[in-house]
């Protein structure tokens, strides 16, 4: 059985007491974020809002929160999130906010506490850069976009 560990994550609440990230069930990798908005946004065709949270977090180095789309929302709605996943860095302080797009047919509306997307916190590698001559050969090669079929 896989152990999973949990991380410390300072935040602090700048709008609604109330409405704290959570996990919906145990085997969850994402918590989900809520809108925390007075009255309603209503997000017509083709068209974005950002949506606050009302929460501020300090992840620590060597971490990121990626703010992920809701597949529920997605699926019923057309709902998802542009910049996707928002990467959230370590050395971020501000709002957590979430930039929602509607791709669906019929105007969404937002309305405070609904949950609009999701959290997960990953490890970060850093790439350090060393130019070559060539690369290795792999049977792949150059062919993308689609080549599998």
């Amino acid at each position: 059985m896989e152990t999973i560990h949990s991380i410390p994550v300072r935040f602090v609440r700048e709008g609604s007491r109330n409405l704290l990230p959570a996990y919906q069930t145990a085997g969850a990798s994402g918590m989900d974020l809520r809108a925390d908005i007075e009255g309603e946004v209503t997000i017509s065709p083709q068209g974005r809002a950002l949506i606050p949270t009302g929460i501020s977090v300090e992840i620590p180095s060597g971490m990121e929160g990626q703010v992920r789309p809701r597949s529920g929302l997605a699926i019923r709605n057309g709902v998802t999130c542009l910049n996707s996943p928002g990467t959230i860095d370590s050395d971020y302080r501000g709002e957590i906010c979430v930039i929602l797009v509607n791709l669906g047919a019929e105007p969404f509306s937002v309305r405070r506490g609904d949950r609009i997307a999701q959290l997960v916190f990953s490890s970060v590698a850093k790439g350090a850069w060393r130019e070559v001559d060539g690369l290795d050969p792999t049977p792949r090669g150059e062919r993308g976009f689609g080549h599998t079929g």
